[in-house]
């Protein structure tokens, strides 16, 4: 690939000397201060400590940062880092099922650059790290940055989220700590470990101070998670089809009809389908019912070691590594029956007003059960050497160089029994959105003799990401005059991903269960723990037994394909491999003027950046393999500016303006096919593929923020922002021809990303921290902390024909943003004592759009979301502690329902709802220094 050079045009002395302190490549976060009296100096500990240091850390920066600080992470009832952020100004949370939060957003915008020490990390082949793996026992602060200087990497519209670990020189000597917690899970009644040990030394020798610091930490989850789902939409014939249709007594209608529309078909009473040249009147039904009842297990090995040498008062090295591991199993044990069948048609019950059955009886019914087994291993490392020098008084260099790897392996195995019921009843909301349904004999679903051995499914992915990235920072301060400092800097980094996969598959062996043993079945009970009419028991192959006796089953089903392959003769197909050099220099200015004798802090500056990307992609499909090249450049100049006005010592204004991008994922970049078959019997498949010519998605970004600071540990602030968003990348679909698929179809409903579509967030925060002074002896240190998040998004969404040709644009939300949410903590710190009383809530989100086969409203909506959790803290004395957490205090759900616009709701559109776990942890602290 040929480097292409890189060009600035020159800057003009204003833009030069519009500057502020910034947090900078390779730089150290913003540090936590004691806050302090005008006259006294003010030690503040425990509860309050932490979170005053975040307090103090947003009134010290430069741009819009809020913090997490030091016992922060550790005195909330917090696994990983993800879980720490939900009680963030303008951060939401998603994902919570497991036993733990797992997707964070800042103000709905999914995608922050995630960084560790100011370096950015990956997972494997993405473009983010996998916050959830960092645990929380490993950090020291955490930074989220809503606004952007030069200084900052480019990528993430959402901001970026910082997370500083500890170093050797953070003590003054030596130290040693640690944590042990017991976690009890109650949906999955197991007991978990979650431990950690810091140890760290520093000495003055001969040659300067050296420090070295070992921090270990290990978790392991066992959770259980228990879902409910009424199936999706499709047309049926009524009691009695008019004579030409060729339809019977609520037949199913599998034409005439187009599936995937964003609104879903007319729901109205008496609307009609044109079937076979007549008006035919339809019901709309759900196609299935059906339960997942999922047993889970996960572990995080992690640790870093950091090395220090300040040879000289003006310099520090700094040698760090860090890892971060994780080990998944999971065993879905799940319970599939249709309920869309004609013969001897039950009675339907409709909603009033409308064509939607509510519940109905259906013989006949065509039911499966499938064990499915899936394992995840990553192993994440990043090493790096860090160099910073003085020079003289007002002159620093900073120097990084990093090199990390990451490697993530999946493997996922399933076997499906099958058989024809004799009836099932089914209720499609028999109350607060949860489907019942029942058999005409339950019990049946636990006898291995009503069973058949139906499809088999065998898979496998592995990805491979690794980059070296050079780092080198300069600046120049001033104490008086306008300009104040100037800083540039330089940034190389060498990315590299690989995704490599297997798939086989094989059709029903047509024998019974029972071929398999009873060493080999697995009959879960108590599901849903009575909290929906629904069975609670079935019987099933075993993950477990699947995955120690893989081979033994693709001998088994050799019968049906003789090409399946046994563990020692796969191989992985290398799907593509992409080699992304990014390179980027940066320069800003300080400047402070007085106005009305108070000081105007300025920050301006420019980054240019320029990335190179190879692409190498293998068409899975095509015999033999065909391998393809392509390759792409980009450049832009992204400019920012930031002014900080303190119209008293208490209150001060802020206004940011940056630009920022979003790069695409690499997968989404792979050509490639994935299909699935024709499974519904409407003549074609599904499949999606990426899109090579994307390019990155483009932001301007505004902010202005009125902050208060009315007490010595209590403020009030807001910020006004808005994001102007151009090439936001959205799915569209075209019936496409994919010739020798091998599967039962040749033509698919085919998905790629497109930058089709440009949008605008806007909205408000308003935070609060308040610790009132002068209350009573008991009630002294009883404080409050709260946030408000109001978010209005929109996008334009191209509408399709069959053919991917753009027929008219409708509008809607962004993906992730909930129009509102809030959180509050009441907080208490007296003596020993210190205690946190946390809720979060947010309002409901379009979640993902459904597959393109039905007749409901495309958008997948999730409803409200909340979190009440609890922690307490004694400390025993100085160096030990005692807590107890509670997570998810009020049992909360995830629901999902269909939606679009105005067509959809919760009631008689609602779709899964899946039981969160609820969690209690006893834990005991020590640390001496």
């Amino acid at each position: 690939m040929a480097m292409k050079p890189l060009a600035f045009t020159s800057a003009s002395l204003l833009a030069l000397m519009l500057g502020g302190i910034a947090h900078a490549q390779t730089h150290a976060a913003p540090q936590a201060v004691p806050q302090q009296d005008e006259a006294n100096d003010i030690v503040v500990t425990g509860v309050r400590a932490s979170i005053v240091g975040a307090l103090n850390v947003r009134k010290q920066s430069t741009q819009i940062v809020d913090s997490i600080v030091a016992e922060d992470v550790g005195k909330l009832p917090d696994n990983n880092v993800v879980e720490a952020l939900q009680r963030v100004t303008g951060i939401q949370v998603t994902d919570r099922a497991g036993g733990e939060a797992a997707k964070v957003t800042i103000r709905g915008l999914t995608d922050p650059l995630t960084t560790l020490n100011g370096r950015n990390i990956f997972t494997a082949a993405g473009q983010s790290f996998a916050l959830q793996d960092i645990s929380a026992n490993l950090v020291r602060q955490i930074d989220v940055y809503k606004t952007r200087s030069a200084d900052q990497i480019e990528t993430g519209l959402a901001g970026q989220i910082d997370v500083a670990t500890r170093r050797p020189f953070d003590f003054k000597g030596f130290a040693i700590s640690g944590l042990a917690r017991g976690i009890y899970n109650e949906q999955a009644d197991s007991y978990n470990p979650n431990v950690a040990l810091l140890v760290s030394d520093r000495w003055e020798t001969g040659i300067g101070d050296i420090g070295i610091l070992i921090n270990g930490s290990y978790s392991r989850t066992k959770y259980r998670d228990m879902t409910t789902t009424a199936g999706a939409f499709v047309p049926f014939a009524t009691e009695t089809p008019p004579t030409g249709s060729g339809l019977s007594s609520l037949e199913r209608i599998f034409s005439g009809w187009q599936p995937g529309t964003e609104t879903g078909l007319p729901t109205a009473p008496g609307s009609t389908l044109n079937y076979n040249g007549v008006d035919v009147p339809y019901y709309l039904s759900r196609d299935a019912v059906f339960s997942s009842d999922l047993y889970g297990k996960r572990e995080r090995p992690s640790f870093n070691v950091a090395l220090q040498w300040a040879p000289n008062s003006s310099s520090v090295y700094t040698a760090e590594v860090f890892y971060a591991g994780f080990r998944g199993t999971t065993f879905n044990s799940l319970q599939f029956s249709f309920v869309d069948w004609w013969g001897n048609p039950g009675p339907v019950e409709l909603y009033d007003g409308t064509n939607i059955v509510k519940s109905r009886t259906v013989d006949d019914v065509y039911g499966f059960n499938s064990g499915d087994f899936a394992t995840n291993r990553t192993d994440s490392f990043v090493y790096a050497l860090n160099g910073k020098w003085d020079l003289g008084d007002r002159g620093k260099i900073t120097g990084d160089i990093a090199y990390q790897t990451s490697k993530n392996r999946t493997s996922f195995i399933a076997l499906r029994t099958d058989r024809v019921a004799d009836r099932i009843t089914a209720d499609f909301n028999a109350g607060g959105g949860i489907p019942s349904y029942h058999f005409n004999d339950d019990s049946l679903l636990t006898d291995p003799s009503q069973w058949n051995l139906a499809q088999f499914y065998d898979s496998g992915v592995k990805d491979k990401g690794d980059a070296l990235t050079l780092t080198l920072d300069a600046e120049y301060s001033w104490d008086d005059g306008f300009l104040r400092k100037i800083k540039g800097g330089f940034r190389y980094d060498d990315r590299k991903a690989r995704n490599s996969v297997r798939s086989q598959e094989a059709g029903a062996l047509g024998q019974p269960l029972t071929t398999l043993g009873e060493d080999a079945y697995f009959t879960n009970s108590g599901f849903y723990e009575g909290r929906a009419d629904v069975p609670t028991s079935w019987l099933l192959p075993s993950g477990y037994w699947l995955h120690d006796n893989a081979d033994t089953v693709r001998t088994l089903y050799r019968a049906v394909n003789p090409n399946l392959l046994l563990s020692d003769e796969m191989s992985y197909i290398n799907v593509f491999d992409i080699n992304e050099i990014t390179t980027s220099a940066y320069v800003q200015a300080d400047g402070e003027l007085s106005i009305f004798g108070r000081p105007l802090k300025l920050q301006g500056g420019a980054r240019f950046v320029t990335v190179d990307t190879d692409f190498t992609f293998t068409d899975r499909y095509s015999s033999p393999l065909v391998s393809t090249r392509a390759s792409s450049s980009t450049q832009r100049l992204l400019p920012s500016f930031t002014a900080r006005y303190e119209i008293t010592d208490n209150l001060r204004v802020r206004f940011n303006y940056g630009e920022t991008l979003r790069r695409p994922g690499f997968g989404d970049l792979n050509p490639n096919y994935t299909l699935t078959g024709d499974l519904t019997n409407v003549g074609y498949g599904t499949g999606s593929r990426g899109n090579p010519a994307l390019k990155p998605t483009h932001s301007k970004n505004m902010d202005l923020a009125l902050e208060w600071y009315f007490e010595r540990n209590s403020a009030i602030y807001a910020t006004l922002f808005r994001r102007e968003i151009d090439g936001l990348v959205v799915p569209i679909t075209s019936l496409t021809t994919v010739p020798n698929s091998g599967l039962n179809t040749n033509s698919f409903l085919v998905t790629r990303p497109e930058n089709a579509s440009n949008g605008v967030l806007k909205g408000l925060e308003l935070g609060l921290t308040y610790f009132p002074k002068y209350l009573p002896g008991p009630l002294d240190g009883l404080g409050v902390v709260g946030s408000f998040t109001l978010l209005d998004s929109s996008q334009n969404i191209p509408i399709v024909d069959l053919n991917g040709n753009v027929v008219a644009q409708t509008k809607s939300a962004f993906f992730g943003v909930s129009d509102f949410s809030y959180n509050v903590t009441l907080a208490y710190d007296n003596g020993p004592i210190g205690a946190r009383l946390s809720y979060i809530w947010r309002k409901e989100f379009l979640a993902n759009n459904e597959a393109r086969l039905f007749a409901n409203p495309i958008g997948i909506w999730r409803k409200p979301e909340k979190s009440l959790d609890l922690q307490l803290s004694w400390n025993v004395n100085d160096r030990i502690g005692v807590t107890f957490d509670a997570v998810n205090l009020t049992r909360s759900k995830m629901q999902t329902y269909y939606k679009f616009e105005d067509v959809g709701g919760p009631d008689q559109f609602n779709l899964g709802t899946t039981l969160l776990a609820r969690t209690f942890a006893l834990g005991v602290r020590f640390k001496f220094d």
